[in-house]
């Protein structure tokens, strides 16, 4: 059959089709380089028309123009699920909305540095820090004692290890008027030293030569609160072998953890505790500290009871100025009678 496609559709030399407004044909390298531009089509000049294998020329617009209302139809979509999403946050209950932070909370934002960041989070942490300061410790005997009562009190060892234990019974001593103080008619010596420095301050001395005890200054001259007991939380096999190491006569027997801490001397030898601590302060020392327990017992929870082994101080030895955990079994001496007369 005879070839019927146009002249400049052909795979010939060079020419001018001006019925498809198209140069030097439709292959180019092999017929001249496409330029398929529209003649005298106005500012639409060069996508008015192109050629199509088998002959003949297809308008561009017929390529373009499904392609534009597909475009348009996903565009109206798009702007129908926005205004669905829209509605439904204004429907959402304010309960379900995101807080908007106010001027004292943190705000996410990018990094000052590049640098591995704390989250904004946690650093609200120091609002609260963990460790109790000297504010804690500048308060009388008496609510000082009671308010010991569920901190942590932290020993870190030399190597690094920490023993921690929860308080559960204190005792206070008032000042020069309590007969059973060190402090007694205001006397002050080398060994009480640590009674009249400033709130906080650690007051260790030596009993039956052997034994080690541990109090803490409170407000007022000559006043402090002895650490009776804990209830072991944490290292607690480092405080059976610093118990083992001092014991006396029953070395072989493995202590049960109620017996690690319940006793002033005890807890001393279950922290590793001696004269070094005299004076040093518990709200700046880096190998012992005291920090913020879980809310602490119930008024009701607290029993008040004698002081332990004061017999001989009239009648300061039946004032209620011990204080212990009802209920708790790392207490040292637990008395029945002050526990039912609570109950009265």
């Amino acid at each position: 059959a005879p070839d019927e496609r146009p002249q400049g559709a052909r795979g010939g030399g060079p020419g001018l089709n001006r019925e498809q407004g198209c140069e030097d044909g439709p292959f180019p390298g092999k017929t001249g380089s496409l330029r398929g531009r529209v003649k005298n089509n106005g500012p639409r000049a060069g996508l008015g028309a192109w050629p199509r294998r088998g002959g003949g020329v297809r308008d561009s617009r017929q390529i373009f123009q499904p392609l534009a209302q597909e475009r348009g139809q996903l565009s109206q979509k798009i702007g129908h699920k926005k205004q669905r999403l829209a509605e439904a946050d204004l429907q959402r209950s304010p309960l379900d909305a995101a807080p908007i932070p106010g001027p004292e909370e943190p705000r996410l934002g990018r990094p000052a540095s590049l640098g591995p960041q704390r989250s904004v989070y946690f650093s609200r942490l120091k609002d609260r820090p963990a460790r109790l300061g000297s504010e804690f410790f500048n308060q009388p005997a008496v609510p000082l004692a009671q308010a010991f009562l569920g901190q942590v009190l932290v020993r870190r060892l030399a190597d690094g290890t920490e023993l921690r234990g929860r308080i559960v019974e204190t005792e206070a001593y008032v000042g020069p008027e309590d007969e059973a103080a060190h402090s007694r008619g205001g006397r002050q010596t080398a060994r009480n030293r640590a009674m009249f420095m400033k709130p906080g301050t650690l007051y260790v001395y030596l009993i039956y030569g052997m034994y080690f005890c541990m109090n803490v200054s409170s407000q007022g001259d000559g006043a402090c609160v002895l650490l009776r007991a804990l209830e072991p939380l944490g290292g607690l096999e480092t405080m059976r072998q610093l118990r083992s190491t001092v014991r006396k006569g029953t070395a072989s027997r493995t202590l049960k953890d109620r017996e690690l801490c319940s006793g002033p001397s005890k807890l001393c030898q279950a922290l590793a505790i001696d004269k070094s601590f005299d004076q040093r302060d518990l709200a700046q020392d880096e190998a012992l500290w005291l920090e913020h327990g879980p809310p602490g017992p119930s008024a009701s929870a607290v029993v008040a009871a004698a002081r332990v082994g004061i017999g001989h101080t009239g009648e300061w030895a039946q004032k209620p100025l011990r204080f212990y955990v009802r209920g708790s079994p790392w207490v040292s001496v637990v008395d029945r009678v002050a526990e039912q007369n609570m109950q009265v």
